[in-house]
């Protein structure tokens, strides 16, 4: 019988199947933060049970944490509190954790897979909507609520619906200053914040496939951004390339073993998907959200679309976003002028992310009224970055490189954007608030946000190459 990646990961994790209830899955690998931790191990507490299989979780300190003067205290009482508890909790229930100050701490979507713990044909959960980002190594990862942490940690072991498998073809060949960030904020411009809804998505066609894996994990990553459950991509060279030699990724025997069965992890030919949906690579171009959720997408170049050409049902809320943006319809953004620019996040924060930056801005400065921020995503980015040189790129060019974390993508640590302020953006949301009360955003790709760093302006990367 011919199944889908999806499925034939999927079935291979059930460890029970009864008709009209959910699956009982297995999870192979579970992350945690600091964020949606304390709760469910509150929850263990309060019925006496340890965590089940502590060696097959996996913490690290990311969203609270300044990326500014790590190794003074936490200046925030919250943020704090919040990573001294996952300290606590760690030591207290035999968890690894990578904390402040360890050489492995990072945003947990990018430790993953650097480290060599994100493998194809996997099972990962985390209590952060962006775990789709390891879907890019050919694995079913998810976000979980906090009582689903708790599940995890009492069980290894998760109720769930098995979900609708959808395919996304992107074929063809990408213009000049467009990136994997250009290719999903296409997509989901195209079908909306809520066309995923209930899916598991697989992308697959030439554009994806010629993609390194980083750019294939900013693609996973920002699959919810849809609505989707979460986003995959069918392991091959590029992947195993990437994998082999990584501290924790199998070795000698082991390597062959996995190796062989990473092979047959794809969609059969004639597999069904519940539905199929096809790009061009040539029609996308450098892209910019201009609204307040990440479907409010566009071409630089266009105009904004005119609310009368929004559903009814959908205009007040259209021009409510615009105002909140203070945008109007039918204008342009490009020209328009920015306060901060913010490169960073688990979507653009990989050192190819920095090395791409670097080499555009290489010799330029950055516009005198603007702030930039560049946040590594993980000691080991920061690390890489400095053996390379980039921080004296960044240094000469005006551009702050701070240490690793979630930072301004969400309002939740130190480094938030002042309210009524214009950012730039590589990050994956664009709501109100996201980088801190009544900040307005922009997603874009980092070449499109180390184009506005230096002009100051919203511009069109393509003219700058």
């Amino acid at each position: 019988m011919s199944r889908t990646l999806v499925e034939k990961i999927w079935d291979a994790h059930v460890v029970k199947r009864e008709e009209s209830f959910p699956d009982i899955l297995y999870i192979d690998t579970h992350l945690i933060h600091e964020v949606t931790s304390p709760q469910a191990f509150d929850g263990l507490r309060k019925r006496g049970i340890p965590v089940f299989r502590p060696k097959q979780t996996v913490a690290t300190a990311d969203h609270n944490v300044p990326t500014l003067n790590q190794h003074l205290p936490i200046k925030e009482e919250l943020s704090r509190y919040q990573v001294d508890m996952l300290t606590k909790n760690c030591a207290e229930f035999g968890i690894e954790l990578y904390g402040l100050g360890h050489p492995y701490q990072g945003i947990v979507h990018v430790i993953g897979p650097e480290l060599g713990i994100t493998l194809p044909g996997k099972t990962m959960v985390c209590g952060d909507s962006h775990t789709s980002t390891h879907g890019a190594f050919g694995a079913i990862a998810f976000g979980i609520g906090t009582s689903q942490v708790e599940q995890v940690f009492a069980t290894q072991c998760l109720l769930q619906q098995k979900p609708k498998t959808m395919k996304i073809e992107v074929n063809g060949t990408l213009g000049k200053g467009v990136g994997a960030k250009d290719i999903i904020l296409y997509i989901i411009a195209q079908i909306s914040a809520a066309g995923g809804t209930g899916y598991f998505i697989e992308y697959a066609g030439t554009a994806i496939q010629a993609l390194s894996m980083e750019a294939r994990m900013t693609i996973c990553n920002m699959s919810i951004e849809m609505g989707a459950r979460g986003g995959l991509i069918a392991p091959d060279q590029t992947t195993f390339d990437y994998i082999k030699g990584r501290e924790f990724a199998p070795k000698g025997a082991e390597w062959d073993k996995e190796l062989a069965y990473w092979k047959t992890l794809y969609s059969d030919a004639d597999a069904q998907f519940d539905k199929v949906l096809s790009f061009k690579a040539e029609d996308i171009s450098p892209m910019i959200t201009y609204g307040t959720n990440p479907g409010m997408g566009m071409g630089i170049t266009e105009h904004i679309p005119a609310i009368k050409s929004q559903p009814e049902s959908e205009q007040f809320s259209y021009q409510k976003a615009l105002e909140y943006m203070g945008f109007e319809d039918d204008k342009e953004i490009l020209g328009r002028p920015v306060d901060y620019v913010f490169i960073g996040s688990c979507t653009n924060s990989r050192i190819e992310d920095l090395r791409e930056i670097a080499s555009f801005v290489k010799g330029k400065q950055k516009a005198s009224d603007v702030e930039v921020w560049i946040v590594p995503g993980s000691k080991q980015v920061e690390k890489q970055a400095i053996q390379e040189g980039l921080d004296k790129i960044f240094e000469a060019a005006g551009f702050q490189l701070r240490e690793p974390g979630c930072s301004a993508c969400l309002g939740m640590n130190e480094d938030k954007i002042p309210a009524g302020k214009y950012c730039v953006s590589t990050s994956n949301r664009n709501f109100e608030g996201r980088q801190g009360p009544n900040a307005r955003t922009m997603l874009v790709s980092p070449l499109t946000a180390a184009a506005a760093a230096v002009t100051g302006k919203i511009s069109d990367i393509r003219e700058l190459l």
